[in-house]
């Protein structure tokens, strides 16, 4: 009966994190109000406290919204082991979809909170240093694997490629520049740093795109890492429209 009532009671609080979420992309964190997640929860406002207050609640929804997004794109990264598709995973998965993208948005709205408030602050960074770790091993490795030329330390390019991507975040939810825009001009960093030209499909949306490997398919290769010379090789082809 104890386990019964402990599902019952997170099923109950993950349902009131998703009300959050609804909450904060419909009003905004700052004019977010307790009655507006009971609103969203269908639920009383005094049934809502009984889960925490609305910082709590915030902060929370906030920590779980981090979580999502690191492992979409550390998953997506880890699906290969050539470092190119690595990086080209790894670039796709992080970038909004569009204004709308419900994810992005959440983060977003909550950034500027950590300006005042320790825990908040806290917590972008850790999701900073996460994002610059992902980007840190693939760069790493594409360099172990003879694929990248890195004209600077992993660190520092890894970091550089977070502030670039933060950056453009704004622009693509604002609906100054496209998602496939941003995607381009993060190829173009990857290029410059690495004298790597990353081809492949157009990208997607990020969330359900099944991305498929960097056009080694077509070298008659497996993305173990292995023969370089020869997937070198067949990369100024790719890139060839001709």
């Amino acid at each position: 009966m104890a386990a019964r009532k402990g599902t019952g009671k997170e099923n109950r609080r993950a349902e009131l994190g998703k009300a959050v979420e609804r909450a904060v992309l419909v009003r905004g964190l700052e004019g977010l109000r307790l009655r507006d997640v009971a609103d969203q929860a269908g639920v009383t406002p005094a049934a809502v406290l009984y889960y925490g207050d609305l910082d709590a609640l915030v902060h929370a929804t906030y920590q779980q919204a981090i979580e999502r997004y690191s492992q979409e794109r550390e998953e997506a990264a880890d699906r290969f082991a050539d470092a190119r598709d690595k990086l080209r995973a790894c670039i796709d998965h992080g970038v909004a979809g569009g204004p709308d993208d419900a994810l992005t948005r959440l983060l977003f709205e909550y950034w500027p909170r950590c300006l005042r408030d320790a825990r908040a602050a806290a917590l972008d960074s850790a999701l900073t240093e996460r994002q610059i770790a992902v980007y840190s091993g693939i760069l790493v490795l594409g360099q172990a694997q003879g694929h990248f030329l890195l004209q600077d330390p992993p660190r520092l390019l890894a970091a550089n490629f977070v502030a670039m991507e933060d950056g453009y975040q704004m622009e693509v939810l604002a609906g100054r520049r496209t998602r496939t825009e941003v995607i381009a001009a993060l190829r173009s960093y990857a290029r410059a740093v690495t004298g790597h030209e990353l081809t492949g499909p157009k990208p997607d949306d990020r969330e359900g795109v099944d991305h498929e490997p960097d056009g080694h398919e077509s070298d008659g290769h497996e993305s173990d890492g292995r023969e370089p010379d020869d997937r070198e090789a067949a990369d100024p082809e790719r890139a060839d429209p001709s």
